[in-house]
Formats: C-alpha cells, structure tokens, sequence
C-alpha cells in the first residue's frame, strides 16, 4: 500500500507572528525578552507593592547586616535596602529612557539634516557633531549637567545631548551610504519631498542599526544615570534611584558592602537586559520589515494621473544645448561633460556609446535634473517638452518629470528600496503626482506591472525586490516608469548583468512601448550591437564631448569619426578572423581633470595631427544633418577598417 504524502509544511516565514517565533526561540533572543519583561513589569508594580516599606524608617534597626528579614540590610535610618533597590527601578528606568529619547531624536536631526534641510546646514550639522564627539561623553555629560543644574531633569538632559553626537555621527555614516542609491534618486525625479524620502526610504534601511545602538544607549543611560547621582549631580533626596542608593551605600561599604553591591548590580543587569533586546529586536526587524499589502482582486484599466504633458508637433521632447557640467576639485574644477548639444523628437530611439567615463550617464543624469550639488550644471539650453528646465519653480519642474520623465538605472537591485514591496514603490508615483488614492494607485501599479509583461503581476506586486529575478525587476524598473505617462524614458545599460535571452526580452519591451505609446527612448550602453538594432540615431561621445552623431543604419559603413569607427571594429561578429588578435583601441581615455589641448582623442589616434594636438575640432554639422568632430573626417571616413582598428598590430 503506498504510504500517503505527507502534509504540505507551511512557510517558516509565512507571517510576521512566525518569524517573530522564531526569533524568540533563540536563546538570545528568548533571554533578552524574558529579562526585559521583567524589568518593565518590576518598575510597574514595584513602587504599588513596596513603597510603604522601602521607605519605613526603624531607627533601632538602622545599619543591619543580611538577614531573613532584611535580605540586602538596612541603611542609617533603619530602611529595607532591597525594597528600596527594587522601587527604584521606575524611576531610573523612566529616566534613562527619556535620555535615550533626547538621544536619539537629537542625533537623528544632526545625522538626517543633508536629507532634511540641504548640503549647506548638513555642512553645520557635520561641523558641530565633529566638534562634539571630539570630547567623551561622559565630560560632556558633567558639561551639560552644570549648564542645566543639578537634579533629575538637568541629568536628563545632559545624558541625552551628551550621547547625541554619535548617535548623530552613526546616522550620518549610514544616511551617506543610503542616500545615494538608485532607488532615492528615482523617488526625487518622482518628486518626494525630503521629510517623505527620509521616512520611507532612508530610515527603514537604517533602522536596524538604530534600534540597535538606541538599545545599548538606553543601558548606557542607566549606567551614566547612576554615576551623576552617586556623584550628587543627578537625582536629588528625598527621591532616589540605583544611583542614588548607590552613593549612600558607599559610605559604609567596608563594614556592609551590599549596601552598595545591590544596586549596582541592579544597574548591570538592566543595562544587559536593554544590549540583548535590542539585538533581538532587529532581527525580528529585518525578518518582519512590511509597509502593508497590495489589496488582490480584479483589477480595472485606469488613466494616467492628471498633470502630464504632450509635446506640441514638431516639438522636441528633449532638447539641450551646450550642456556642461562642473564639479570643484582641490587643484581646478572638473568637467566631465563639456559642450553637449543635442535633441529627441517624439517616439526617436537615440543611442549614447563611448567607453566608461565618456560623460554618458552623467549627462543623462544633468537633462534630468538628478545632478546635486557641489556638481553645477550649466547649459545654454535645457528645454523638456516645451518647459525651460533652467528656470521657473523647482517644484513645477519635479511634477513635469516626475510624471513625463522615465528613468532606467543600471542596476534594478539597487533601484528598488528593499525594504517596501515593489507594488508600494511603483503606486508612490501614482499617489504623489496623481493624487490617486491608496487602493486606486495600488491597482495601477498591478495593472503597470502586466504592462510590462510581469506574470501573476497581482502577487507579485506584494513581493519584495529580492524575490523578483534580475530580469523582472529590470520590468517592474519600467513598469515604475510607466506609472504616470512617459514621454522619455532614460535607460542607461539596462541590460546590464542580464543573459542573453533577458535582453532581448527587455529590449524588445521598451521598442513595444515605443511603438504604442510614441515614447522617445535614450539608451545609454557599450554594446555598439544593441544600439545598432533598437536606436534610430547614435551619440557618440569620448571625454565629455558628443564626437559623431549619425544615424544607426550608418554606424558601420558610414561613420567619419575614427573613433567611432574603431568602437564598430572592436565588436567581433561571425566574420571576425579568429586567427588574428582581436581589434582594440590602443591607449586609454584622458582623465577629466587633465584633458589635453586639441582633440582628445588625438594620443590614441592614426590620422592625428599637428593640428588635431593644438586645436580642438568644432562639432560640425554636413548637408546631411549629420554632426562630425575631427579636422580629418573626411578621411577617416574614406579610411579602410583595418586601420581604424588599431588593434594587433604593434600599437601601443
């Protein structure tokens, strides 16, 4: 007889409830809760349960050892010392976490104030805490304590401004590391405001090692608390604390060290109870991390959220001029792009190539607006469907983007905050600049996700981005743009790390919405293959500056520029000679900070020049409409590819 199967497990994950289970069945985290509970449910009821006796005074009992009646002894005025240790506990409890609470809103405001207020009061903010933790904590805890006088409120206070500089320095740390990822870059071109980009994708990524620290800060509070009251600075008579029976108890502690003992073992033990706690608190974290669902059901077609633009006939979706962008630099400013010139037409594929740090992705990035500072971005001209970008409001700007504007990064890992379900990411447009309501920018996001060919797209709108392949999130990268109604989108190599099938599912997916909904597509890659099939037009730029512009059917035969020429013979296709070393463009690019006089591509070059080393050839445009930058075009045009190759053959 053939035995049953077995009953399917259900998933160890599968709820918050579960994971939090397994978390507590840890023996650290089972200890840490056990311990904390206790001291929480102590500092409850001790004070209703023992205050009338910790503080009766026996003045024929006074200075009593350990005994059955009095198991930590009496103090000079004849008082249960271990009564008093345990309704002591709310009260330092209480205020230990009311510094942790300074602590930590006062170091999150120093550490978040880039994302908050801007560079320039982040400049102070970082100068400040520079300044701070320069100093221990504890001199600036005895600082603070003279500055707010003695007692309970004046330690508060000086606990908790005396931890907030590393608190703040923490954030910083991690604010920095957080803040420029993809995926905060796309929530600004969304236009998110700052507070909403700090509390949805900057704090939940952090929170783990916040919650960790605010955790151990919390016990060292306690300990800091007992050391300004044992030196008279914190909690004053007749209240007192662990820190407060700790200092009289040393008065005697030759004769009855207990005294003493007691309520610094209190202190430790509490302090251990918070360090364990908060390490189990964020594993719990970071199993359970859920912003809420995407509600399943039948999902209607909807319209785009108001506010989107139309380019009028004949307009150019994009059009730039002389676009330059600046970074400082110790010695002289830097200009990784220099003078780019260029223009989009409506439903136009238009393909950038150069080698890595040609300006391609820096330049996309500069017509979006997505360049911060201390880079500067200038331009003649900087125009996006009609609308000047280079002045008029901020605000006006990030709406017209966020809504018309659709940008494709490199990485889709790094584009998706991993934090928040990939349906809550995409419905944050919808919601931002529609002015959708929850449920009706949820269904949008499902029905963007079956747009862009995403299977089961209502399930999987609850997933997280690490349970998508490489692939699907390079969909769900474009769903996320298609949420408003794109009249560009940017896509800079995003096909990168993807197998050969996944790209040509992808590239085939932004054709199609080129071809439904007239979209203009700028692709950004080094793959002169892939530009060569899906682009209608070519860019090609080397140091900072677009060298040839001509149409993608040319790209092999027709293009005048030698460098242009040697990136088409450097991809081996089924005619390349095997037998022959493969072709390479000798030497490598200037770096941007040193660029040469003339042409910069004139060390690497065969058909170089006096002149192409003293003068820097103009972007010219032939009768053709086409645009070459070299004084010998014309040859390098009439050149044969094995020369323009410059690869196997002894250069160097």
């Amino acid at each position: 007889m053939a035995a049953s199967p077995a009953p399917a497990r259900p998933a160890r994950w599968s709820t918050p409830g579960r994971r939090w289970f397994a978390v507590l069945r840890t023996p650290v985290g089972a200890c840490a809760c056990v311990a904390l509970l206790a001291l929480l449910v102590l500092a409850v009821i001790a004070p209703l349960l023992w205050s009338a006796k910790a503080n009766q005074t026996d003045i024929a009992a006074m200075l009593q050892g350990p005994s059955a009646q009095h198991w930590a002894g009496t103090d000079n005025l004849g008082r249960d010392i271990f009564t008093r240790v345990l309704v002591a506990t709310r009260l330092s409890v209480e205020l230990a976490l009311l510094a942790t609470v300074i602590t930590v809103v006062t170091g999150l405001l120093l550490g978040t104030a880039g994302v908050i207020a801007g560079r320039r009061v982040a400049r102070i903010a970082t100068a400040v805490v520079n300044i701070a933790v320069a100093f221990p904590a504890l001199l600036l805890a005895l600082f603070f304590a003279v500055i707010f006088g003695v007692g309970a409120q004046g330690a508060v206070l000086a606990i908790g401004f005396a931890g907030a500089p590393e608190f703040a320095r923490l954030a910083q740390t991690l604010v920095a590391g957080v803040e420029q990822r993809d995926y905060v870059a796309a929530a600004r071109i969304a236009g998110v405001g700052r507070v909403q980009i700090l509390v949805r994708h900057v704090l939940p990524n952090i929170g783990e090692a916040l919650i960790v620290n605010a955790a151990i800060g919390a016990g060292s509070a306690l300990l800091a608390f007992a050391g300004l009251s044992f030196l008279g600075l914190g909690v004053q008579a007749p209240a007192y604390d662990w820190g407060k029976l700790l200092g009289d108890g040393l008065a005697g502690i030759y004769g009855q060290p207990i005294a003493a003992l007691v309520p610094g073992v209190a202190v430790i033990l509490a302090g251990l109870a918070f360090n364990l706690f908060g390490e189990a608190l964020a594993k719990g974290i970071g199993l359970t991390t859920t912003l809420g669902r995407v509600p399943l059901g039948r999902i209607r077609q909807r319209p785009a959220p108001a506010g989107t633009a139309e380019p009028a006939p004949g307009e150019a979706v994009l059009d730039v001029a002389d676009l330059i962008v600046t970074v400082p630099a110790q010695d002289a400013p830097i200009r990784p792009v220099r003078g780019v010139s260029f223009r989009i037409g409506r439903a136009e594929a238009v393909g950038v190539v150069g080698e890595s740090g040609a300006g391609k992705s820096l330049t996309a990035l500069a017509a979006a607006r997505l360049v911060e500072k201390p880079a500067r971005v200038e331009a003649a001209r900087l125009r996006f469907l009609g609308t000047d970008l280079l002045s008029g409001s901020p605000r006006a700007h990030r709406r017209l983007l966020g809504t018309n504007l659709a940008v494709v990064f490199q990485d889709p890992m790094t584009s998706f905050n991993p934090t928040r379900r990939v349906g809550r990411q995409l419905a944050e447009v919808a919601r931002r600049h529609g002015g959708l309501s929850r449920s009706a920018a949820l269904a949008r996001a499902v029905d963007r996700l079956r747009a862009v060919r995403v299977p089961a797209a209502q399930r999987r709108a609850n997933q997280y981005p690490h349970e998508f392949s490489g692939g699907m999130r390079q969909r769900a990268m474009i769903g996320m743009g298609l949420m408003g109604k794109p009249a560009l989108i940017i896509a800079d190599e995003p096909t990168t790390a993807l197998d050969v099938t996944v790209q040509r599912q992808v590239l085939d997916l932004l054709q199609s919405i080129r071809r439904d909904d007239a979209v203009a597509l700028l692709l950004i890659s080094h793959d002169v293959a892939v530009i060569r099939q899906v682009c209608d037009r070519v860019l090609v730029m080397y140091a900072g500056r677009i060298v040839e512009d001509l149409p993608a059917a040319d790209l092999v035969t027709g293009a005048r520029h030698p460098y242009t020429r040697a990136l088409v013979a450097a991809v081996p296709d089924m005619h390349t000679d095997l037998d022959r070393p493969l072709a390479a463009i000798p030497g490598h690019a200037p770096d941007p900070a040193r660029f040469p006089d003339g042409c910069a591509f004139a060390p690497r070059c065969p058909l170089a020049t006096d002149l192409c080393r003293t003068e820097e050839p103009p972007l010219d445009t032939d009768e053709r409409g086409r645009r070459v930058a070299c004084w010998h075009a014309d040859a390098a045009g009439l050149a044969a590819p094995e020369v323009m190759t410059m690869g196997g053959h002894g250069h160097e």
